[in-house]
């Protein structure tokens, strides 16, 4: 149940089903706390309030679960020869620890509990909990050492492993899933993973994102590499990509990976390919002093935000007399990359807004970087693949790596739409 509709539960009223009168369950909490406090029990852990209701819940449940099974309530007539026949006790693992429960019984053991399913000692929010702690870079051990510091409950190193491989599946329908026909931008970028392959070697995964027409963040694919990519790999990856759905992308951004631009342009004609300024200014950082970045970033703004490309030579040549002598590389590099940097001036400044969000695409990149930081490296593609998804599948809320990436999109939206007129109208209609 989610919350909002739990919220909509609480606040429901409830008849007691003896007097008929209305329970006030304010009241009734504070009665239970109160007591609680009388009592020296407390609101958590082992024994505590919390633990003790959500036994009575389960209890309760099941029973009501016999009782539809075997057609009468308990001590009511029995329909045929089956009936209740005891119980027996169970733990189950729950997001607020270890639960003792007692689970009924009938004669002819036919009855499948739901609630808590035969042969289930772990509820799926636990597995949750799991998967959310793998993708924040905790290590199987320090899962481990959580469960038992936080909720006081011993899982093996083993179970943790077993939970987080259940998503392979999962991993492989996330893949092939159908995507929209439209991306005004996309995005491509690497994430270098440590992979043992009979020694260990810098691997690079690509993650194409994409900016979907609602204005939201989508992760379409990521793809492991050997570093020596070129236009076949990326007409394999850009291919895929088509035929999940995608008829056209608008400006695809990237970092001058080899035979990258021949791909996409192979594969949607129209598609502008634009340097990437994150990259750029990324790049412009390799070669400073980091007592320096945040001068050259701010040095730098003028140039990637003026309003023509006439204003941004003039601002980069301020750059230069300020930064050239005491960083000759960095200046070099903007003026090798100028060519493909150049275009990037010519758009809407919503559209420039899109194109250059450092912070959406440094916090994934954040995010990817602690998840794999953690484990320091995999023994093959397919773990560091796992890894990279359960970072992706916590991004939104829907687990499927989309979110929201730019608040003001409408503006954008409406940039969009003018720049490219005529695209919008023939892939979505």
């Amino acid at each position: 149940m989610a919350v909002a509709d739990t919220t909509e539960l609480l606040e429901d009223e409830i008849i007691d089903p003896v007097t008929g009168e209305i329970i006030d369950q304010k009241d009734l909490a504070e009665r239970l706390l109160a007591q609680a406090k009388e009592q020296g029990v407390s609101l958590i852990g082992p024994g505590g309030l919390l633990n003790q209701l959500t036994k009575n819940v389960f209890e309760t449940a099941l029973n009501a679960e016999l009782s539809e099974h075997l057609g009468h309530d308990h001590g009511g007539t029995p329909i045929g020869e089956n009936m209740r026949n005891g119980t027996r006790v169970k733990t189950v693992l729950t997001e607020i620890g270890p639960v003792e429960i007692e689970v009924p019984r009938d004669r002819d053991g036919s009855f499948e509990p739901v609630i808590v399913p035969k042969r289930k000692r772990r509820l799926d929010g636990v597995d949750q909990i799991v998967l959310s702690l793998s993708a924040r870079g905790l290590t199987t051990g320090e899962i481990a050492a959580h469960f038992d510091e936080v909720y006081g409950a011993k899982v093996s190193k083993d179970t943790i492993s077993r939970i987080t491989e259940k998503v392979a599946g999962e991993l492989a329908e996330w893949a092939s899933r159908p995507l929209d026909a439209i991306y005004p931008v996309i995005f491509v970028d690497a994430i270098v993973v440590k992979v043992r392959d009979g020694q260990v070697r810098n691997t690079p995964f690509y993650v194409v994102m994409g900016v979907t027409t609602n204005g939201e963040r989508d992760i379409l694919g990521i793809w492991a590499g050997d570093g020596a990519e070129g236009a076949r790999f990326w007409l394999q990856v850009f291919t895929e990509l088509k035929n999940r759905g995608v008829e056209d992308v608008f400006i695809a951004v990237c970092d001058g990976l080899k035979g990258l631009p021949e791909a996409i342009n192979t594969t949607w004609e129209q598609t502008v390919v634009q340097q990437c300024i994150v990259h750029l200014i990324r790049n412009s950082f390799r070669y400073a002093g980091r007592q320096h970045r945040d001068a050259i970033a701010k040095s730098l703004k003028p140039v990637y935000t003026a309003p023509s490309e006439a204003a941004a030579k003039d601002r980069f040549e301020e750059f230069a007399a300020e930064w050239g002598e005491r960083y000759p590389a960095i200046v070099q590099l903007w003026r090798t990359s100028w060519a493909e940097f150049a275009p990037f001036l010519e758009y809407d400044v919503e559209i420039r807004r899109v194109i250059c969000t450092t912070n959406a695409i440094e916090s994934i990149n954040a995010r990817y970087r602690r998840g794999v930081r953690a484990r320091g490296h995999f023994p093959n593609e397919a773990a560091a693949l796992k890894c990279l998804y359960l970072v992706t599948r916590s991004l939104g809320p829907t687990g499927g790596g989309r979110a929201r990436w730019v608040m003001r999109w409408k503006p954008a939206l409406n940039a969009f739409a003018i720049t490219f007129a005529g695209r919008f109208e023939r892939t979505t209609h």
